[in-house]
């Protein structure tokens, strides 16, 4: 099997798994009271059946820290799932193999605001760099949408 068709597979597996994984999944996402495209997020995460907790924040950008989100990272909301936390419009398949795999790191982060990220208008030019992050450790490359 090519890596290609590989990769296809596993895709098609996690985006099939998820569903069943998101009946049992509760997040708590925090977000800007005026933001929209948090709104448009917290739609595409229960469309998959997570159970989303909308937290609004006044200064969503104090508590960033508080859950270790290195500041080069930040985006509009911040989630946390499942022991992990989420910063940004992070894909459902990354969020899926992030929850499969189950790394021992403290979360992933798609910084920015990147037109096509789900929740996100406009079409999506370019692949999504999503990383990975932990305490005292620099981010690096989990996945590339």
């Amino acid at each position: 099997m090519t890596r290609l068709a590989a990769g296809i597979v596993w895709l098609s597996v996690m985006l099939l798994s998820l569903p069943v994984m998101a009946g049992q999944l509760e997040a708590i996402l925090y977000k800007d009271p005026q933001c929209g495209c948090c709104s448009g997020y917290v739609k595409h995460l229960k469309a998959a059946g997570i159970s989303v907790d909308v937290r609004n924040a006044d200064d969503i950008y104090a508590l960033k820290p508080v859950y270790g989100v290195p500041e080069e990272l930040y985006s509009c909301h911040t989630m946390l799932i499942d022991g992990y936390v989420v910063e940004g419009h992070a894909p459902l398949t990354v969020l899926g193999k992030l929850l499969a795999e189950r790394p021992d790191i403290a979360g992933i982060a798609l910084p920015g605001m990147p037109s096509g990220s789900p929740g996100m208008p406009g079409p999506k030019d370019e692949s999504f760099n999503v990383y990975g992050f932990s305490s005292g450790a620099a981010p690096t490359v989990y996945a590339v949408e």
